[in-house]
């Protein structure tokens, strides 16, 4: 009987902590969708081929197809996240790891945005990031 009523409440602090005051804000999905390879800082991996979003992030929005870059990318176009969603999450990892990089008036992605944008998914994401980065880098901005 112990165990159960042990189990029992451990079930209903996890649905309070599931359910609390931060369930669905765009913080919690980048714990849960994105934070396995990026980190809970963002920092990444970039010896694992997993880049940092600290620090660069925003300079990508100052490069031709940056913008829709973000949002093309496997890991984002492909996520569980309704586009609503991820409009948000875009918009906190741009203001929580790179505001300083982010450009005067840029405009927050927007619910059809996202939707149009994740429904041209990259065909090498890889290659368009290389060539996004090689922009930068004529521009005077280096991103590993």
């Amino acid at each position: 009987m112990k165990k159960i009523f042990s189990v029992a409440v451990l079930a209903l602090l996890a649905s309070q902590t599931w359910a609390g005051p931060d369930a669905g804000s765009p913080r919690m999905n980048y714990m849960l969708h994105c934070s396995g390879c990026h980190g809970q800082d963002g920092s990444g991996s970039p010896s694992s081929g997993v880049p940092s979003m600290r620090g660069t992030l925003g300079h990508f929005l100052k490069a031709k197809e940056g913008r829709e870059f973000l949002i093309q990318v496997p890991g984002t176009s492909q996520s569980p996240l309704s586009d609503r969603e991820t409009a948000e999450l875009a918009n906190w990892l741009l203001k929580t790891f790179s505001p300083q990089e982010v450009p005067a008036n840029t405009v927050p992605y927007k619910t059809e945005e996202v939707a149009w944008l994740r429904g041209h998914p990259l065909a090498d994401a890889p290659g368009r990031r290389s060539e996004i980065v090689q922009r930068l880098k004529e521009q005077g901005i280096v991103i590993e």
